[in-house]
């Protein structure tokens, strides 16, 4: 086949350093969400479908470029949106370490897109350590709880 084609959808989640509710002001979320669907476009070639969060944690429901690997759009996201958040005025801000990347079938977007955009609802009843336990869960991911918290 002379052309390579490739359509691969993924769940990515990461939160702030030890969970610090850097993202409480919904005006710094909704422009965080804006810069980091431009990171993801123009630098990594994998286009946002939603993005959406909490105070603490953010999920990016994404195209995965054929020419970045997956460790290098998360990279470049947390990186370039350190430094934006930084320069509007959280100096100390840092996102974890780690980060969760999952698939998603393209008959399970809609769902995905939902839970996404349903982050506030979701979270009056559930924390982010209870959640991401739950995505690694259902996806078959087996976490140590020594290390995936930072």
């Amino acid at each position: 086949m002379p052309q390579s084609l490739a359509r691969v959808i993924v769940h990515v989640v990461y939160s702030t350093k030890q969970r610090h509710p850097w993202l409480r002001n919904p005006t710094l979320r909704s422009e965080l969400y804006a810069y980091t669907a431009t990171i993801l476009k123009n630098e990594v070639d994998s286009p946002a479908i939603l993005i959406n969060g909490m105070a603490d944690h953010l999920h990016i429901l994404c195209l995965l470029s054929r020419k970045f690997a997956i460790m290098d759009v998360v990279k470049r996201s947390k990186t370039e949106t350190s430094k934006w958040i930084k320069r509007q005025g959280h100096d100390g801000f840092q996102w974890q370490a780690g980060y969760g990347v999952f698939s998603v079938s393209q008959s399970n977007v809609e769902q995905v897109k939902r839970y996404i955009a349903n982050q506030e609802e979701h979270h009056k009843r559930i924390s982010f350590q209870d959640e991401f336990r739950r995505i690694c869960e259902k996806h078959g991911i087996e976490i140590d709880e020594r290390y995936v918290w930072d």
